[in-house]
């Protein structure tokens, strides 16, 4: 029995769960990592746009990784019976 599925999309689904990881992981460290950098001496504007930035790339990331895994899931799914029956009708 042949797999339906594209070749690579194996591998697409897991680079997909590992960019929703990394964003996620992106969303825990801003705490951790915007103390740090009000200790360098940076203006409140400057860390106020570098904590947009971080999270604009955490929500990115986890935007992409939502793509392929859907895009992948879709490829994967059988399609319906729906479209057999309404010829029969």
């Amino acid at each position: 029995m042949k797999s339906t599925e594209p070749p690579n999309c194996r591998l697409q689904l897991v680079w997909g769960v590992a960019l929703v990881l990394v964003g996620i992981a992106v969303f825990f460290r801003i705490p951790q990592v915007m103390p740090q950098l009000a200790q360098m001496g940076q203006s409140g504007a400057t860390l106020v746009f570098i904590r947009i930035c971080f999270y604009i790339m955490g929500i990115l990331l986890i935007g992409g990784g939502a793509k392929k895994i859907i895009y992948c899931l879709r490829q994967q799914t059988p399609p319906s019976n729906a479209e057999e029956t309404d010829g029969d009708q």
